[in-house]
């Protein structure tokens, strides 16, 4: 009887818990300039774009990325500044002229293997190398359909970086 009432407990408990962390996931923080979600992906729609260590053009250049296209993860915004991440965690402010919603995504995966239809057991419609970039187009709870070069297929999320966990597109 103690155990029963113990082990409900803990299921009550742990649901609760469950649904708050699951809250906490799926909340949006707004930007204060754009009033968009933070953090929220974007890509890089210059060539080359310098990354300061401040929001303004009298802060040092840490880095430049080099890669149109290239997805990056916005996490504030301070007037015509945003602070953006790639993929590996590195980043710093840009101008946000230099930034583009178009949605774009990275593949982590070596020759990875684009379906035809989002399920491991579809043909291979295309391979994909490694650190290449695509657009984003559908995504389903566990794939995307990506394209680039005229060729398209269905990717894992765990393969691709530049799409949540969660995120659903039509």
């Amino acid at each position: 009887m103690v155990r029963k009432i113990v082990l409900r407990t803990f299921s009550s408990i742990l649901a609760v818990w469950l649904s708050f962390s699951t809250a906490i996931v799926y909340a949006e923080e707004r930007g204060p300039v754009t009033n968009l979600p933070l953090p929220r992906f974007v890509s890089m729609k210059a060539k080359e774009g310098n990354v300061r260590r401040g929001p303004s053009l009298t802060h040092r250049i840490d880095w430049v990325f080099k890669h149109n296209n290239m997805p990056l993860l916005i996490t504030a915004e301070f007037g015509h500044w945003r602070r953006v991440q790639d993929m590996e965690g590195q980043g710093g402010w840009m101008h946000y002229a230099l930034l583009s919603g178009v949605r774009t995504v990275i593949v982590k995966t070596d020759q990875l293997a684009l379906r035809l239809k989002p399920n491991i057991a579809s043909a291979t419609a295309v391979y994909a190398e490694e650190r290449a970039i695509a657009k984003l187009e559908e995504c389903t709870l566990d794939w995307c359909e990506i394209s680039s070069n005229g060729h398209s297929g269905w990717a894992p999320k765990a393969d691709i970086w530049g799409v949540w966990d969660h995120e659903i597109r039509e």
